[in-house]
């Protein structure tokens, strides 16, 4: 392997452990309860979205309507979410955030305007043609950890 290609299979481990400690350091984002990285995402997801049912958030999420019932109830217990039937549809629960969730909510996306200002910058200033690579080689990457988590061994 050339000295080129050792960077960029070193610069990958690096980030692929890097994504892994972020994943697990759960964060307060303003509430006193720390909470996950799925578990801010989904309080995220209910900010960004109206009327969404379980089965919603369970559809934009890509897990089941157990998984997320799971997630609402360590939500629900932080006093972040709540469910209110559906008055268009008495057989489906809305989710809502709570004032706490709101907060939460809100300084989780300070916290990416922050973190990510630098970034976004970078990327908006991109020449197009580097884009383009750049995406080509995300999703080598995307395709090559699917593989490797649907794979036996």
């Amino acid at each position: 392997m050339d000295s080129e290609k050792q960077k960029i299979h070193g610069k990958f481990q690096s980030l692929m452990a890097l994504a892994l400690k972020l994943d697990k350091a759960p964060r307060k984002f303003g509430t006193s309860h720390a909470l996950s990285h799925s578990e801010i995402h989904m309080v995220e997801i209910i900010g960004n979205t109206e009327d969404l049912s379980v089965t919603d958030l369970g559809k934009l999420i890509g897990i089941t309507k157990g998984g997320v019932s799971q997630g609402l109830k360590r939500l629900e217990k932080k006093g972040l979410t709540t469910k209110k039937p559906d008055p268009e549809n008495m057989s489906r629960s809305i989710i809502y955030l709570t004032a706490k969730g709101n907060m939460a909510y809100w300084a989780h996306k300070h916290w990416h305007e922050t973190m990510d200002g630098g970034f976004n910058l970078y990327l908006n200033e991109l020449d197009p043609k580097k884009t383009e690579v750049i995406i080509d080689f995300l999703t080598r990457v995307e395709d090559f950890l699917v593989r490797r988590i649907e794979s036996p061994e």
